[in-house]
């Protein structure tokens, strides 16, 4: 079992930045990757960032170049740096663990981003 907690979410202006932390706990030597999603209201919950323990990373298109994903030494860390933030980046964003061996995904409960002036 894993278990993921995050941090950091709140209000942000336009333009403004964020930097989200998740804390993973358990059987973490298991995880192949960690990363974020985000749901908006009334929409699915998508991707937003992944990396991989070799460092490799995935970004949605709609954060390219404006959000960066990374990893503590430990490993057992995932934080999310965001810049030049939208409105529509307003969101529950959710830190996400991946076991491949299973398969399984882990999930935290959540942080909330809201970004408006």
């Amino acid at each position: 079992q894993v278990q993921l907690v995050e941090s950091g979410g709140g209000l942000v202006q336009p333009g403004g930045s964020l930097r989200l932390s998740c804390a993973a706990s358990g059987s973490i030597y298991r995880l192949n990757s960690m990363g974020w999603y985000r749901q908006a209201p009334g929409k699915e919950r998508v991707l937003v960032a992944t990396i991989t323990n070799g460092g490799s990373t995935t970004y949605a298109d709609s954060v390219k170049g404006r959000f960066t994903i990374s990893r503590g030494i430990a490993k057992n860390t995932v934080y999310l740096q965001g810049n030049s933030l939208k409105p529509e980046d307003t969101a529950v964003y959710y830190c996400n663990a991946y076991d491949d061996r299973v398969p399984r995904d882990y999930w935290g409960k959540g942080t909330l981003v809201t970004v408006s002036s």
